[in-house]
């Protein structure tokens, strides 16, 4: 089992950059594909981008594809989510996920274990 902890949000003007951060416990990161997603008030749940356990390879929403970039550090067992060009409809909760599996997932209920969320707030 892991425990995912993200960091990272705030409030920003268009145009701006954040990065968010996602700390998870344990031994076993590595094993584990991880994810982004996000959720708008009044709005389902959406992906937002993934990686494989290694880290060699990224999948992306066509929303945020070009602006931002998942990465991770599996020595300091953490997911990374660099934001640019930000947009008023970014604003979301964004969370981390987490599945034991190689290859980087898009849906959601493919993931066993979820952070409790960050909150980032793009003005216009």
């Amino acid at each position: 089992q892991v425990q995912l902890v993200e960091s990272g949000g705030g409030l920003v003007q268009a145009g701006g950059s954040l990065r968010l951060s996602c700390a998870a416990s344990g031994r076993t990161f590595s094993s584990y594909a991880m994810g982004w997603f996000r959720q708008a008030p009044g709005k389902e749940r959406e992906f937002v981008a993934a990686i494989n356990r290694s880290g060699g390879s990224t999948y992306y929403a066509e929303s945020v594809n070009g602006r931002f970039t998942i990465s991770r550090d599996n020595a300091k067992n953490t997911v990374y989510l660099q934001m640019n060009s930000l947009k008023p409809e970014d604003t979301a909760v964004y969370n981390c996920a987490a599945v034991q599996t190689a290859r980087a997932v898009a849906a959601w209920n493919a993931y066993d274990y979820w952070g409790q969320g960050t909150q980032v707030t793009v003005s216009s």
